[in-house]
């Protein structure tokens, strides 16, 4: 059957295939097992951050981590050598490993189906692996004559081909406007049968400082709703980088900041349905008193992703990919009290 672009609101068939599986009824893909939306229980603490090393960084800037349903691809943006040519330009490069135990690859540019020669990143993968979602200055298809960023999309048949993206287009006018729109990441409700779009944006000219938490919302074969804000997880400061938990109950972010430095934090809700506490942060395990920004959690919610630019790293003074992990706790057997004669 002809399957349109999935948001909904625009007419634009890109080709025919199945439904995509940011519709949550869909079927299950490969890698989308550990995405779906599942009962956690508890965790362990996080351990202490270590920097990803030589392989993954360079000594230019890598931003944006973005880990792929699977866990075996990390994308991420940089402006290391040997990407698309231009004068302020970030491109979208992937490292991959072959399990889940083994070392990452050298890292591939994505190449001009996705890249251009101007800034694209902040890069997110849907449910099923077969959308790729970022962040892009480029001019062509934009929604807004004078938008900072807007945001992108770009399918692939084969959720296992890194390197198999089609051409992107625009993400959408109902969700981007005037201003910035970085970090998209996305919650499928199964129960209820919404997609949530969550996403930060310095919205109608408010500047670096004005970064928010905004989402909104799809329901089954339906269209994105206009973006609202988060209030709960929104001050006066710097908010960005969103990742939440497949199930829906965490939610990573740089909260309350200046924009030049931050600490990444971790808001929670008891279902779906109640809204987020306020954030609270991850300690000095994971932040540092250098920038600690832009988190990536992996589906099965116990491996962290995210850059700081703090001592030790690649380049002087530039941002490093940073993970630290954290164990799935068994919940504890229910007591069973002897009944009483």
């Amino acid at each position: 059957m002809n399957r349109q672009f999935f948001t909904g609101y625009t007419a634009r068939v890109i080709r025919t295939s199945v439904l995509m599986a940011l519709v949550s009824a869909s079927s299950s893909a490969q890698t989308d097992v550990s995405c779906r939306q599942q009962h956690f229980g508890k965790f362990s603490e996080w351990s202490a951050a270590v920097n990803m090393g030589p392989v993954v960084n360079s000594a230019n800037l890598e931003f944006w981590p973005a880990i792929s349903p699977n866990g075996l691809s990390l994308y991420f943006g940089s402006n290391r050598t040997g990407g698309i040519p231009g004068a302020d330009r970030q491109d979208i490069w992937v490292t991959r490993r072959a399990s889940l135990d083994a070392p990452w690859g050298e890292p591939r540019n994505l190449g001009p189906n996705v890249n251009s020669e101007v800034r694209d990143n902040s890069p997110r993968l849907s449910r099923d692996g077969h959308w790729l979602i970022f962040g892009s200055t480029r001019t062509t298809g934009k929604c807004v004559a004078d938008s900072a960023v807007e945001l992108y999309i770009s399918y692939r048949e084969n959720a296992e081909d890194d390197f198999a993206w089609e051409p992107a287009v625009n993400f959408g006018c109902e969700i981007n406007a005037a201003g910035y729109h970085i970090s998209p990441t996305f919650f499928h409700d199964d129960d209820k049968g919404i997609t949530t779009l969550y996403f930060n944006s310095a919205r109608a000219g408010t500047g670096l400082e004005g970064f928010d938490v905004y989402m909104s919302t799809r329901r089954f074969y339906g269209a994105f709703g206009p973006p609202a804000l988060v209030s709960e997880l929104n001050t006066p400061l710097f908010e960005n980088g969103v990742s939440v938990r497949a199930d829906g109950l965490e939610m990573f972010l740089k909260w309350n900041a200046l924009n030049i430095r931050g600490d990444l934090w971790v808001a929670t809700r008891v279902t779906t349905s109640h809204p987020w506490t306020t954030p609270k942060n991850l300690g000095p395990l994971i932040n540092s008193a250098a920038d600690n920004d832009m988190p990536s959690l992996s589906c099965d919610g116990t491996t962290l992703y995210f850059v700081s630019n703090r001592p030790g790293g690649l380049g002087n003074a530039s941002y490093d990919i940073y993970v630290a992990t954290r164990k799935r706790l068994e919940e504890p057997a229910p007591v069973l009290l002897p009944v009483s004669s």
